[in-house]
């Protein structure tokens, strides 16, 4: 292919890099110039959320001393989720996906902001904590469909859309490394309101690459039925395709058992281990080296191929990684346990994602987004506010430990279920080019 001096490209198309070596293998979706700038942007701006994430954590233990509290607090930030993602997901298909994702960025910009005020003002309550918490859970709602979706737009090789969601974990647990360090750090030295003001600042980093990329014009085609029909379209497709299905269950058991564990945290830190806030960001930055570590994995693998098999060793992974950190009592070991709690668990997320984004009808995609979104995201405050119950009676390293064991029974089940898979999923993989068709002459029937 002839190349010319020079370095104008066309929307979408892979822009030229500033030197002539190729890139790694599993570095490969960055020769995309849009998801290049959306991978610098969001890597300054996840480094913020995390950041936020633990400062919030440890400002309501602080607050209240109350592990159901911590339980209650992660409900609100995520049960609007639960109930806004599938209408949100409608919306996502309808709108420009780049337009919603600098309307929500900004959104989250203002609600840190605010928190951050309050906090630095020293007169934010619990209650502002959960309102604040519950706003950013309905900008969420939009926001993860969007940005899910939003990646194919930003591929213009569909060969690398593995990789770049394999990336884009990377990005996510390398910021969970990063953050919660930094995150520990600012608690410490001048308290949680700096931490919240960072993350403000940070979004500005995200919306200034969406604003710079050069995407074609969108072209969303006029819709002639109504939210609800279009709704129902969208459940009866994730409901009865069983891969998709089969895919969504495992995601919501795993987020519903697992995923507690995060939120109880702080006060595992503080309790069972008598640490404080640089307790919390040590265990954190543990579970985002794990994290790392497994998303590496995935971005080094060539294909889509295999990663059913993959996923139930993932999961079995994560839940065994959280039953051996909830039954450890010292520092060193808890912290040699959680990358293997870290891996499992983006190894599964990212897996499930990509099968999904691999499979989906491009009409579908927001709508089946929104739907993982549910899936995930939408599921975890129930498990929070569960776990918190629990907690309260057995203390939070006996939950960890039920929701790890009740992991690898998910991990199980998900396993009997893998042959089937496999089965609807072929000819879907052999029609995309993925699977090369059998040789031979084809004969009807």
């Amino acid at each position: 292919m002839s190349t010319t001096g020079s370095d104008v490209t066309e929307p979408g198309m892979v822009a030229p890099l500033p030197w002539d070596m190729p890139l790694p293998h599993i570095l490969r979706a960055l020769r995309h110039r849009n998801y290049r700038l959306y991978f610098t942007g969001q890597g300054v701006s996840l480094a913020g959320t995390w950041i936020t994430r633990i400062a919030t954590s440890w400002l309501v233990y602080r607050l209240t001393g109350s592990v159901l509290l911590l339980g209650v607090v992660g409900f609100a930030g995520q049960i609007p989720t639960l109930i806004l993602a599938p209408v949100a997901g409608v919306f996502v298909d309808r709108w420009d996906r780049r337009r919603v994702l600098v309307v929500t960025q900004a959104l989250s910009m203002l609600q840190s902001a605010v928190l951050a005020g309050l906090t630095l003002a020293g007169v934010i309550t619990v209650p502002e904590i959960l309102g604040l918490q519950a706003l950013q859970g309905v900008i969420n709602a939009f926001d993860t469909p969007a940005r899910q979706a939003f990646v194919v737009s930003m591929i213009e090789d569909r060969a690398d859309l593995p990789n770049a969601i394999a990336l884009n974990s990377s990005l996510v647990n390398g910021s969970r490394i990063i953050g919660p360090s930094i995150g520990g750090i600012l608690i410490a030295l001048v308290g949680e309101g700096w931490c919240f003001a960072v993350d403000a600042v940070s979004y500005v980093a995200v919306i200034g690459t969406l604003v710079a990329m050069r995407l074609p014009a969108a072209t969303r085609p006029a819709r002639a039925t109504r939210l609800l029909a279009e709704l129902g379209a969208g459940y009866r497709y994730v409901t009865r395709f069983v891969p998709i299905r089969t895919l969504l269950i495992l995601i919501a058991l795993v987020s519903t058992l697992g995923m507690p564990y995060s939120v109880l945290m702080p006060a595992i830190a503080a309790g069972t281990l008598g640490g404080g806030p640089s307790t919390l960001g040590a265990l954190m930055t543990a579970v985002g080296a794990g994290a790392l570590g497994g998303a590496a994995y995935l971005a080094s693998r060539p294909s889509v191929l295999g990663l059913g098999r993959v996923i139930v060793l993932a999961a079995v992974t994560f839940g065994g990684g959280l039953i051996a950190f909830g039954m450890s009592h010292v520092l060193w070991l808890s912290l040699a346990t959680l990358p293997f709690v870290g891996a499992g668990f983006m190894i599964t997320l990212a897996s499930v994602n990509t099968i999904l984004q691999t499979i989906v009808e491009e009409e579908l995609r927001g709508r089946v987004m929104a739907f993982h979104t549910m899936a995930f995201f939408g599921t975890a405050p129930l498990g929070s506010l569960l776990a918190g119950v629990i907690a309260d009676r057995i203390g939070p390293a006996g939950t960890v430990v039920l929701g790890g064991a009740g992991v690898v029974i998910a991990a199980g089940w998900f396993s009997l279920r893998l042959p089937e898979i496999r089965r609807l999923l072929r000819p879907i993989y052999t029609e995309r080019g993925i699977v090369r068709p059998p040789r031979g002459p084809v004969t009807a029937g």
